[in-house]
């Protein structure tokens, strides 16, 4: 390997001797040293060729214009290669470097590249360069896009790498035409986009473009054009500056146009030379605009430090992301070449910084003291130009060596593989390379780039001059930029962002209505339910949980109204349903108690059943309150159907019972009626019927909480619950209905005192529910309160229908007998409507008051039969002697006699047919059930 290195340095020094001044003409090599693997570098060090103009060919040798930004970008370069080789990061390989000046002319640098590829004066012609070995194994470079592009090409031809440090037209992206190019930048199309987005930061939507007739400026000006739309900004103005040496009258032109337009922001695309140029004249009109700098000039110092920079205005910037270069500071203050180098450009540099008879703008004012100039020194360097600016050449070097540890399988102590290799290998590698360096990680993406984003910069005053300061970054991850506005110094406007645009902004709670140009336009107010708190080009619409007036700036929360606990309404809800299951729990202890009566006794496990039902109507009504659910919503219709409808179903087979029994005069039909006189069956199956009807209905389309503005209230929506299937809301109170119907018939039917309960009952029930229909459809906001109201009279008709008449006759017959028994030698009365018996009569008395009941766990009754008797056969009797159950065996002809003869003793209370017929009525309705 290391014979191969000595052919190596010999090849180079044969080139540099055949490009030495022994040639006859000025050498190509700017700068040289010698090594195992040499690295070609490419720097644009002077700005134009001299004499340059149409249809004559330039003299090459002649370069003008020493730009120190890229001379600087090429001392790191350089310095990184020697830095690299000092630390023995490739053991055993030293770097060497062949450096050539293009001088920002595509033709040179093709002239440079073929120089470098040469052995022995000639260009390897192959059908097949796969296997190539050239002396140069990689190109660093060029600056420009303009340069690099023609560059690539042939570089692509011989399949060589190529990293770039500052070429970003987004057309070198291309793969299949620029095969071997890699940049450690990202690509155009991202810096358009940053661009596009700092603007639309600062909502300047106003702007005028300036850009260079060249591969850089018109690709990263057409990218630019693609997102302004998006970020709704137009363009006042564009225009394209020749790409030429001497520019000024074309600048002028720019001026004057610049100075005319009303947009306040303007965005240069242009070279350093340029960016001068148009400065100069700017500052002698002294026009205030915003200026957008691209990564080209946007870290000059030389342009911060022209004289007379505050009165252009303000300036920001975008700028690939900067670094520091450890020891490069020491480096500039220190130039000389490193050991067996040369560097013509360091020796130019010095005479022109040094020289007192070469005087320049970059003349030192000590020069004509320095009896040596190739030995003077200084930091003018750090002063003319931002060293951090050049840290990416450190990158693309480092680049290029880990992918050369990679292919010579290098150790911590030596390479073992071959430093004459194809360059198509080291190719093939740099696609994949991943390292880290300065604790930052970096990878090529399948384009060949670095997804590393930029900063964003400003000018701030420093004396006389300007400085640039990073106050944001643009990340491509994201798209955004993340910008720090309190770091930015405005010389206008109190020190507040100054606005570009072709109308004044629109007041909050207005649109923009679009005229002739997307950002020229008249402002009219938001409509409802949509709002703009600023200058915005359409109103937006409210978030949701929100709602707004028309032509308002914010949107306001939505105030959600339902039953809340703590309203007026809810409460009185809450006290009448407390009420009601207080009334229930007494009744079902009440009716426990006094469980013996004959009142009480022949209904005691129906009206427990008609208590659960109610208990459970009443639970439903608890369930509207707060803030409905689906599960709440499904539960309130289904507790309510469930429960009122085995209430109605237990009044229904009283109704029942009361039918038949009225059926007495036609024992056929009573009879045949007695046979469907089933109470448990009939409650059973009826509830069942409502119990399907919920289940098809809450399944088939379930019960929901939706939002629906409110029409009363503004900005107020209400939460009710919806009734799924109108079909299914409506059978289930249908059938309730129904079933009140039927009661309703059956108990006026055979109407008397025991059966207008029921009638009065289900009357109160069906006319609540009439009042509610029309209510519940019109008024969609009192649905839960409609219902609720209907509910609780519905629960309380029954309550005070049903069971409150039994309360108050069982408690006054008790206070009756307790103030008889208080006076001696005096009886009871007996009063047989309440089915109080006397209990101071003997035991037979008692059993006759009894009422002839079965068992209460059965419901199955034998129709009692009564013999025949005459009236002789009846004893004498006082009126209080005749009970229910004595007249209940009276049969229908002795009643007729009865009502013939009056009872002894009581001539003058004589008992008529109706009133036996209608007791004896009463008592086989309660012995039947």
């Amino acid at each position: 390997m290391r014979s191969h290195s000595c052919i190596y340095v010999l090849g180079v020094a044969v080139i540099l001797g055949m490009l030495g001044p022994s040639s006859g003409t000025e050498s190509l090599c700017a700068a040289y040293a010698p090594g195992d693997i040499i690295i070609g570098i490419l720097s644009s060090v002077h700005a134009n060729i001299k004499d340059l103009q149409p249809w004559i060919l330039p003299d090459l040798s002649v370069c003008i214009n020493f730009d120190l930004i890229t001379f600087v970008q090429a001392l790191a370069s350089i310095h990184t290669i020697e830095t690299i080789n000092d630390s023995g990061f490739l053991p055993g390989i030293r770097l060497g470097y062949l450096m050539c000046d293009p001088c920002s002319y595509a033709t040179k640098a093709l002239h440079c590249v073929e120089h470098m590829l040469a052995v022995n004066r000639s260009l390897t012609v192959l059908s097949d360069y796969s296997n190539l070995r050239p002396p140069v194994k990689v190109f660093l470079g060029e600056r420009y896009t303009e340069t690099s592009l023609p560059i690539s090409r042939l570089l692509s031809l011989y399949r060589i790498p190529q990293i770039s440090c500052t070429s970003s037209a987004s057309v070198l992206s291309d793969k299949i035409r620029y095969t071997s190019f890699f940049r450690v930048i990202p690509s155009n199309k991202y810096q358009a986009l940053a661009l596009a987005k700092l603007m639309s930061h600062f909502n300047w939507t106003w702007v005028g473009v300036v850009y260079l007739d060249d591969d850089y400026g018109k690709g990263i000006f057409e990218n630019f054009l693609t997102h302004i739309d998006k970020e709704k900004i137009c363009l006042a103005f564009e225009e394209v500056v020749p790409n030429y040496p001497d520019t000024t009258q074309d600048l002028k032109k720019v001026a004057d146009l610049i100075q005319s337009s009303n947009a306040t922001v303007v965005l240069l695309l242009l070279r350093v030379q340029q960016v001068e140029t148009l400065f100069k004249e700017m500052i002698t009109r002294n026009s205030y605009k915003i200026w957008i700098a691209s990564n080209t000039w946007s870290l000059a110092r030389y342009i911060m430090k022209m004289e007379g920079i505050h009165k252009v205005g303000d300036i920001l910037g975008i700028n690939f992301i900067t670094g520091n270069i450890p020891g490069f500071e020491d480096y500039l203050q220190n130039l000389k070449p490193g050991p067996g180098a040369r560097n013509y450009l360091i020796n130019e540099y010095k005479q022109i910084r040094f020289n007192c008879s070469q005087q320049s703008e970059h003349t030192s004012s000590s020069a004509c003291n320095v009896t040596n100039p190739q030995e003077a020194n200084d930091d003018y360097l750090l002063q003319a130009v931002d060293p951090t600016e050049a840290y990416n050449q450190r990158v693309a070097v480092y680049a290029f060596a880990h992918g050369l540890k990679k292919l010579l399988k290098c150790n911590d102590t030596a390479c073992s593989g071959e430093t004459d290799f194809q360059p198509l290998k080291l190719l093939n590698i740099l696609r994949k390379v991943n390292f880290t360096l300065d604790n930052q990680t970096y990878s090529f993406d399948e384009d060949g780039n670095f997804e590393t984003g930029y900063d964003i910069m400003t000018w701030k005053k420093n004396g006389n001059g300007k400085i640039s300061e990073v106050v944001g970054k643009f990340l491509l991850k994201t798209g955004e930029v993340d910008i720090k506005d309190e770091r930015i110094q405005w010389s206008r406007n109190n020190n507040t962002v100054p606005s570009s645009m072709c109308t004044n902004p629109c007041a909050p709670g207005t649109e923009k209505k679009i005229l002739s140009k997307s950002c020229c336009y008249s402002c009219t107010n938001c409509s409802e339910g949509h709002y703009s708190d600023k200058d915005q080009t359409a109103c937006q619409k409210c978030p949701d949980g929100t709602w707004s007036r028309p032509g308002s700036s914010e949107c306001e929360d939505w105030q959600i109204s339902y039953l809340e606990w703590s309203s007026s309404y809810s409460i009185v809800v809450i006290i009448g349903t407390v009420v009601g299951i207080v009334l229930l729990v007494f009744s079902f202890i009440f009716f426990i108690y006094h469980r013996e009566k004959p009142i009480i006794k022949d209904f005691f496990i129906v009206s427990c059943l008609m208590k659960l039902g109610l208990l459970v109507s009443f639970g439903s009504v608890i369930v509207f309150l707060g803030r409905p659910t689906k599960h709440l919503c499904m539960a309130q219709q289904a507790m309510y159907a469930l429960g009122f409808t085995l209430c109605v179903s237990c009044i229904l087979s009283k109704a029942f019972n009361t039918l038949v029994a009225f059926m007495a005069f036609n024992h056929d039909r009573q009879r045949t009626l007695k046979k469907l006189e089933k109470p448990f069956v009939i409650i059973s199956f009826l509830t069942f019927i409502q119990a399907l009807i919920c289940i098809f209905w809450l399944v088939f389309d379930p019960l929901d909480a939706s939002e629906s503005i409110s029409k009363s209230q503004a900005l107020t929506k209400n939460l009710l619950c919806t009734q799924g299937s109108m079909y299914g809301f409506g059978a289930m109170h249908v059938y309730i209905a129904l079933l009140a119907v039927a009661c309703f018939l059956m108990a006026f039917k055979g109407r008397d005192n025991e059966t207008e309960p029921i009638v009065f009952s289900m009357l109160i029930h069906l006319f609540a529910w009439l009042c509610f229909i029309p209510v519940f459809i019109t008024q969609v906001e009192l649905r839960p309160i409609v219902q609720i109201s209907a509910i609780m009279v519905s629960n309380y008709g029954v309550i005070f229908c049903h069971f409150t008449p039994k309360w108050y006759k069982i408690l006054v017959e008790k206070t009756k007998i307790q103030n008889n028994m208080k006076s001696p030698g005096s009886l009871p009365p007996h009063d047989h409507d309440s089915g109080v018996g006397n209990d101071t009569i003997g035991n037979d008395s008692e059993a006759s008051l009894s009422m002839h009941s079965f068992p209460q766990a059965q419901f199955h009754f034998e129709e009692s039969e009564t013999d025949e008797q005459s009236v002789s056969e009846i004893p004498d009797y006082t009126i209080s002697e005749i009970s229910d159950n004595t007249i209940s065996e009276i049969s229908e002809n002795t009643i007729s006699e009865i009502s013939e003869h009056p009872i002894s003793g009581i001539s003058d209370c004589p008992i008529s047919e109706s009133d036996v017929r209608r007791r004896r009525l009463r008592h086989q309705r309660a012995r039947s059930f």
